[in-house]
């Protein structure tokens, strides 16, 4: 854990042009003003992809032929805790995605449900903070379907995404965000299947988060819960995510 914490430091170090300044100054970032440095500097590379993908260009697609022998299960690869281990029994009958928050209509989907909604499959290359890639076939729900079924409001600005996998480091449960424009990217998918077989436990299932345009650790396992907000103050330490606020993550992390 110690070698992939501060990979994640380096990471948020290097982060757009000013980050190189600090790489091997990670405990630096909190204190002003280093830290509102490093803030700017992910500001700058957000707004700069912005830019880049202002016409929404698609990841680069593989064919079956390329995909990985081997895909690394990264993070937890079994969620602790006697409630996981139940709805993992019952072959995840019993669970549903909730979707809340600046919604016009709150809902709970079954993974019978999402299955059956319109599905996109795209093999990709994910691309890990820790330093390795895999390639791997992706079966789900876009993300703007989703969406879509429960309607966002118009102060709506953030998609947050609870997870079942509590981590033993804090005891808190995994959480990430993305805004609306990765949000709605049409190769955004919540998976429910992997190299065309169910999502494998350890890869997180019921369901997981595929939003090809950022790497490894935005790309959330066990998503159980999706709450859409309009800021991300109120969020865990107000970072946006789980390693975002536990080690100064960087909370766009575009490739």
């Amino acid at each position: 854990m110690t070698d992939s914490i501060s990979r994640r430091v380096m990471l948020s170090g290097l982060a757009g042009v000013c980050g190189a300044v600090f790489a091997g100054c990670s405990r630096l970032d909190d204190k002003a003003p280093f830290k509102q440095l490093l803030d700017v500097s992910d500001g700058l590379t957000l707004r700069a992809q912005r830019l880049l993908l202002t016409n929404r260009p698609l990841v680069r697609e593989f064919s079956l032929s390329q995909l990985s022998a081997t895909f690394p299960v990264n993070g937890t690869g079994m969620p602790p805790g006697d409630d996981y281990k139940r709805i993992v029994d019952s072959e995840f009958r019993d669970w549903k995605l909730k979707i809340h928050g600046l919604v016009n209509r709150p809902i709970a989907l079954t993974l019978a449900q999402l299955q059956v909604l319109p599905a996109r499959t795209q093999i990709t290359m994910h691309n890990c903070d820790e330093g390795w890639s895999a390639i791997g076939q992706w079966t789900g729900v876009p993300m703007a379907h989703v969406l879509a079924l429960a309607g966002l409001r118009p102060d709506a600005r953030y998609v947050v995404f609870h997870c079942l996998d509590k981590i033993n480091i804090d005891g808190n449960y995994y959480y990430e965000s993305l805004d609306l424009f990765d949000a709605l990217h049409p190769q955004t998918i919540l998976a429910y299947g992997m190299n065309g077989k169910p999502l494998p436990v350890g890869h997180g299932a019921p369901l997981r988060l595929r939003v090809e345009l950022q790497i490894g650790y935005k790309n959330a396992k066990y998503v159980d819960r999706i709450e859409v907000v309009d800021r991300l103050a109120s969020i865990g330490k107000g970072r946006g995510g789980w390693w975002e606020d536990f080690d100064n993550a960087v909370w766009y992390a575009g490739q």
